[in-house]
């Protein structure tokens, strides 16, 4: 097989692959909006973990909306949890929706695509050539950063019940290393037996009761 019809053959598969990934069932009401709204009546309930968990989501869906990052930071600060603070890698890379960024990086293989079925094209035309692989190889870019500052996220999770004690092992007995507060965002590391390994911003970790916390990426 050709080098160019591996090309085309990867461009597919990788094609498909996101097709697939956004032709995904989708709960009904987790939209952005459904899940600010959400996070909003946990919020007046008195449920900071709840509220920070769905407004976490609802920013996944909907980066920079200054809405869900207004009350994030208002929900965080009542229950006396540290602000957070975000990069401008982070801010600039989550300019769009995922899905959007999605299609946009579909389009940029696309248009590689087909600047190498058009290697054949005059001299003249060459400059063309170049430019398109340029604008595509950008398009699939934007949508690699995109993943880069959700990769955390994805690996994060929201403490939904005050007070959830720590453990150095993964057995409900012995005195918790430390306690963590309702709506304190960890870092996921593994499970085992109905408990999660967890890892704090400043860097402690132990283990935690999987009923204690929810992942933000369901």
């Amino acid at each position: 097989m050709s080098t160019l019809a591996r090309t085309l053959c990867l461009v597919a598969g990788l094609q498909l692959g996101a097709l697939q990934a956004l032709a995904a069932p989708v709960p009904a009401g987790y939209s952005a909006a459904g899940l600010y709204n959400l996070a909003n009546s946990y919020a007046r309930a008195g449920k900071p973990g709840m509220a920070v968990l769905n407004y976490e989501r609802a920013r996944l869906l909907s980066p920079n909306d200054p809405d869900v990052e207004a009350n994030l930071q208002f929900v965080r600060s009542s229950a006396h949890l540290p602000a957070e603070t975000r990069s401008t890698f982070d801010r600039v890379a989550g300019v769009a929706s995922p899905s959007l960024l999605a299609w946009i990086g579909m389009a940029g293989l696309i248009v590689v695509g087909a600047c190498v079925l058009a290697g054949r094209l005059p001299a003249r035309h060459r400059h063309l050539r170049r430019a398109g692989i340029l604008l595509g190889v950008c398009m699939a870019g934007l949508t690699v950063c995109n993943g880069i500052a959700l990769w955390p996220k994805l690996h994060a999770g929201v403490v939904i019940v005050a007070a959830t004690p720590v453990r150095v092992s993964p057995v409900p007995m012995g005195d918790p290393l430390f306690t963590l507060p309702e709506g304190e965002t960890v870092k996921l590391a593994a499970e085992h037996e109905g408990f999660t390994l967890i890892r704090t911003r400043n860097g402690r970790a132990g283990w935690v009761s999987k009923a204690n916390i929810a992942a933000i990426a369901p």
